[in-house]
């Protein structure tokens, strides 16, 4: 099992292989030594991070030191990290993944999501942002949840609507459970983030809004996520049965697919 000292020695490796893989014009610098044009510094990466070069110096050495998560972030930027490699920098330091994106930086699923939606075909398929803003669904699930077609953006978020929204209460035969099942798989998936500004603000809204959702809120119920059976009093009059599934794409880790299937 790999030791901190491990972990510390391939952060700085990974540091300096990214570092000498730059290319110089990117950044506006001139060729180096005998033209080269590939690498940076790392009196140059330490500049451009804001960091000193013996902080980074050390970091790329394997010290014994504990870099700041503002540090490492500053240094992915600088390297041009994509996100599973800004998460790798991480993991090597010892701190938790990148938080998810809110909701509001999510406007719309990416295209290949939104297609995999559709393919899914009659089943009812949606996706949720980390914060549960709906982002994405086919038309079969438009046809279970009218509503979500006209819903305001910033209204369109599944615990806002389970709670708040009448027709919602209506749709879901076991409205009180399922509620109260989300609230508490919604607070262990956000618990590392209930500071974010944008999580408060949903919070104070449905505390405000809803009764129910104050009581859950308080209570302080926690669920993780289990496939299951949910039962809908479909628009059309008749009572369908589902069954629960829950998917995440690989290089969309902020993305929850909902899918549900006929029993």
């Amino acid at each position: 099992m790999p030791t901190q000292d491990d972990r510390r020695a391939e952060l700085g490796a990974y540091l300096r292989r990214r570092r000498e893989d730059l290319i110089r014009s990117d950044f506006g610098l001139p060729p180096a030594g005998r033209a080269r044009t590939l690498g940076l510094r790392r009196e140059e990466v330490s500049y451009l991070s804001g960091v000193s070069v013996t902080w980074y110096t050390w970091l790329e050495q394997g010290r014994d030191i504990n870099p700041s998560r503002q540090v490492l972030d500053a240094v992915s930027r600088t390297l041009r990290l994509g996100v599973a490699q800004h998460r790798y920098v991480l993991a090597l330091a010892g701190y938790a993944p990148m938080p998810a994106a809110a909701a509001d930086e999510v406007a719309a699923v990416p295209a290949h999501v939104q297609r995999l939606l559709d393919a899914i075909g009659d089943n009812p398929a949606y996706a949720l942002t980390a914060e549960w803003g709906i982002a994405g669904w086919n038309a079969a699930y438009e046809r279970l949840y009218p509503n979500v077609a006209t819903t305001a953006s910033a209204d369109r978020n599944l615990l806002w609507l389970v709670f708040t929204d009448p027709f919602v209460r209506g749709l879901l035969a076991d409205w009180e459970d399922t509620s109260q099942r989300f609230l508490a798989e919604f607070r262990a998936e956000v618990g590392s983030r209930l500071g974010d500004p944008s999580l408060l603000e949903l919070v104070a809204r449905l505390v405000d809004a809803s009764p129910e959702f104050q009581a859950g809120w308080e209570r302080h119920d926690i669920g993780g996520f289990e496939s299951r059976e949910r039962v809908f009093h479909h628009p059309s009059g008749s009572t369908v049965t589902y069954e629960h599934h829950q998917l995440r794409p690989s290089d969309q880790p902020e993305l929850q697919v909902v899918v549900y299937t006929p029993m």
